[in-house]
Order: structure tokens, then sequence, then C-alpha cells
């Protein structure tokens, strides 16, 4: 299985090009800032920093909402690649291809506003499950 999951901060605005064709599809090249769990004494970097590549709606979606220090969740899969470059010298590289992503925090705790903010007040909510209204019989649910 080849699955890959990060929650990070781009360390950059995202690259967006798009293919040519006619029906041109967006791709999104951006890196991540992943904070390591663990930190060995002595070892002065304590975050990873993985490329990553969204293609299509990802693409677009990243290209419309994202910038640089956005807290993501990124869900994809690792691939392995090489090319020659203009100096002949055989490059490998390894990127993470973005299959879905989602926002890690809210926009404004992303803001950086100087106001501290509250906590949200929460309700008791009790086993997790919300309440029936009244008038909606057990039938009409589409569950048992």
């Amino acid at each position: 299985m080849n699955k890959v999951i990060l929650v990070g901060r781009l360390t950059r605005d995202p690259d967006i090009r798009y293919s040519s064709g006619d029906n041109g599809t967006c791709v999104a090249r951006f890196s991540v800032a992943v904070d390591r769990r663990f930190k060995k004494d002595g070892d002065a970097q304590s975050a990873d920093f993985p490329s990553c590549v969204a293609f299509g709606k990802t693409g677009e979606f990243i290209e419309k909402y994202v910038k640089k220090g956005t807290k993501l969740c990124i869900e994809g899969r690792l691939q392995t690649g090489s090319y020659t470059n203009k100096d002949g010298v055989k490059v490998y590289t390894t990127d993470v291809v973005v299959e879905n992503c989602e926002f890690a925090e809210s926009k404004a705790a992303a803001g950086g506003d100087s106001q501290v903010s509250q906590p949200a007040p929460t309700a008791d909510i009790g086993d997790g499950f919300m309440n029936i209204p009244d008038g909606v019989d057990d039938e009409g649910l589409p569950f048992n």
C-alpha cells in the first residue's frame, strides 16, 4: 500500500501551471513544513519539507485558496522518478502526489489576529447522537 498523510504549512506560495492542450489540467507544486514527532539530541532540523504535486480539481483548489503559511492536511501517495538535467546529470525525485487535501485550521486561526481568541462554548452532547425531533417516525429514517 502506498499512502501518505501529512499535516504541515506551505513553505511558499504554490507554483501553478496548466498543461498544454485543449483541456489544460492544473498542476500545483508546493512543499510543506512537517514537524517531526521526536527530535534527536543535536538534530538542528526538527521538520521535513516534502515536495507535493496536485493535479486537476485538487490543483485548482490549491490555486484558489492556499498560500504560503496555510496549514493543510494532505492525503496522497509517494511517487519517485528521475530525469537528466541540462548538464547531463541524472536527478532523482520524490514527490507526494496529492489526492485529497483539507484545511487543518480555521481561517481566523491562520490570520494571526493579535486578539486572544476565546474557546467556543461547548454543548453537552451526551452520547454523541442528536435527538430525533417530535413528529418524525422511525419508519422514515434511512437506517434501523
